[in-house]
């Protein structure tokens, strides 16, 4: 059997606003994607996309737009839990020969209050029982979700912040990132507040962008230019009816995941989680392994979280600092790490990036997001 991983990967340009189509973005991080793996739109023959708004187009009428004929179609759901998923489930496919080269992309076109229109329709709990009182969208949500670890453990604002300062360091270095001015502790403690605990700078800007691999035969490329996945998992609805949880279903396939991977915690060269808010960033932190429940505060304050640090996060600038495309924000983790792991970061490369973590999260449902997905990666 053939070794299949990672061969291609690519991201558009990401804008606060935007003059091109949806399906215009979804194609310039595809053109990227295959050049980076040095195939031809012709030679796509799956396809996987993931878009709150490409609806009622799909998998298939997007393959037409695109030109292509394709034997293996899937469309991502779990929001931003659901590209990391995606991946995992096009690697099966080629496997099983389904497809020969599977293209996954995923991206968004949003301004702030598309996005939040978005998010007062985005399922029937959240529509039905929560938009109509006015819940805050999920600035208000995960002010709660903040405010309970933060009594609860005793997290502090100041330890939050230095996933935020942080992974600005790593956008300084990112020509693509949004927002590539440093940013002090003072800058982010004294922002506007925004929900109670939350303020400006914990908060992601809803943008436009897309995200695209491209899985296939790793003797399709060069050596050290396919990435493995070494193992991956997805979980929803973890924990059932609990409102507000301290934690996710990475928990449930924490030990698995590290036990297929043969890789633990300390043997990642960098992580790449979900930051749509620090603290769900915290929060993947412990449910995964690098450090226990409750004392995330303690790892933040004895690591530096820069590409150049101790135990980098983010290293293209994550979500806080690049944007939130919609659901492109789940498959920047990965193709961040594939930049990453093939030596392509340029000024914010990581030194000695062998294997890495990516960590997705989404699809908000009532008082808690409901899907995980994390996936062990290495360079080939």
């Amino acid at each position: 059997m053939q070794e299949v991983g990672i061969i291609g990967y690519g991201q558009s340009s990401y804008e606060k606003k935007t003059t091109h189509s949806l399906s215009s973005i979804l194609a310039g991080a595809t053109r990227r994607a295959l050049k980076s793996a040095g195939l031809t739109i012709q030679e796509i023959d799956g396809l996987a996309v993931g878009s709150f708004q490409l609806h009622p187009d799909n998998a298939v009428t997007l393959a037409e737009q695109f030109g292509i004929s394709i034997s293996w179609a899937y469309m991502v759901t779990a929001g931003s839990g659901g590209p990391i998923a995606a991946v995992l489930n096009a690697i099966r496919a080629v496997e099983a020969g389904h497809a020969q080269n599977v293209l996954v992309v995923v991206g968004d076109s949003y301004n702030v209050q598309e996005l939040f229109d978005m998010m007062d329709n985005l399922n029937g709990a959240v529509r039905d029982y929560l938009a109509p009182h006015g819940f805050g969208g999920p600035n208000g949500l995960f002010a709660m979700v903040t405010n309970k670890h933060m009594q609860k453990f005793g997290t502090t604002r100041e330890q939050l912040g230095r996933i935020c300062i942080d992974q600005r360091k790593n956008a300084c270095q990112n020509e693509n990132a949004l927002f590539r001015t440093p940013l002090t502790m003072e800058q982010y403690l004294n922002a506007r507040p925004i929900a109670e605990p939350l303020r400006l700078f914990d908060c992601v800007m809803a943008c436009s962008g897309a995200d695209a691999v491209i899985i296939g035969p790793t003797d399709r490329v060069q050596k050290g230019k396919a990435v493995q996945v070494l193992s991956g998992f997805e979980r929803h609805n973890h924990p059932p009816g609990e409102i507000i949880p301290l934690e996710g279903g990475w928990k449930l396939y924490k030990d698995r995941l590290w036990d297929l991977a043969g890789f633990g915690p300390t043997d990642m060269n960098f992580v790449n989680v979900y930051d749509d808010y620090p603290i769900m960033v915290a929060i993947q932190l412990e449910d995964l392994g690098f450090c226990p429940k409750g004392e995330v505060g303690r790892f933040l304050n004895e690591n530096s979280l820069a590409y150049d640090g101790s135990f980098p996060i983010n290293t293209g600038g994550g979500q806080l600092s690049v944007g939130q495309a919609g659901m492109a924000g789940g498959l920047m983790l990965i193709t961040e790490a594939v930049c990453q792991l093939r030596q392509e970061a340029g000024d914010r490369q990581v030194k000695k990036a062998l294997r890495a973590l990516a960590s997705g999260y989404g699809m908000v449902g009532y008082g808690h997001g409901l899907s995980t997905s994390a996936a062990v990666l290495a360079i080939n």
